[in-house]
């Protein structure tokens, strides 16, 4: 059974934030973190996120993996979080959104433990899950214009060497800017 831990998840949302700043950096961007926000900007930046983890699952698992393409998406990428994610460029200050979704769990050590006797036995379990996603959307149409997907992510976000792993894996094949060589 998953066990939230606030700490920890607070500590890899610093970490990622400053891994993607650096790795955007890298790339001759400036990531602008969506500011707070209040009453129905709040309540609207929830439904687009929650918008995007459906959006971005579709898109991954009829897009991504030829066997389930769906008829009607095989040559096109065009998936979209509709036009009216444009209020939430007006909020932010922003032409494009970068989403992040990542997801850990980790084994306990009986969990691990229980992993060990399960081989011995011929039972596969996992010790924990890694996953997680990026995409980039316009925020004027709302048209998803690019995705990345791991279903096996490595870096132990908690740490900031693990957080710096997470990023790049993520944000693979990023359509950025290139820094000229000096």
């Amino acid at each position: 059974m998953n066990e939230p831990s606030a700490e920890w998840t607070a500590t890899a949302r610093d970490h990622i934030a400053h891994a993607l700043d650096a790795a955007q950096l890298a790339q001759g961007n400036t990531v602008v973190p969506m500011p707070e926000l209040g009453g129905t900007d709040a309540a609207l930046l929830a439904d687009y996120r929650a918008l995007f983890r459906t959006v971005a699952n579709a898109a991954i698992e009829h897009r991504l993996f030829p066997g389930a393409r769906l008829p009607t998406r095989k040559a096109a990428f065009d998936w979209t979080l509709g036009p009216g994610i444009e209020r939430l460029g007006a909020a932010g200050g922003g032409d494009y959104g970068l989403f992040l979704y990542t997801y850990d769990s980790y084994g306990s050590t009986g969990r691990k433990a229980a992993q060990v006797v399960g081989l011995l036995l011929g039972v596969g379990m996992t010790a924990g899950v890694h996953v997680g996603y990026a995409g980039l959307v316009d925020l004027r149409t709302g048209d998803l214009v690019w995705l990345s997907a791991d279903v096996a992510m490595g870096g132990d976000v908690r740490e900031p060497e693990g957080a710096t792993k997470r990023v790049a894996q993520l944000l693979a094949g990023f359509p950025g800017r290139v820094v000229p060589s000096r």
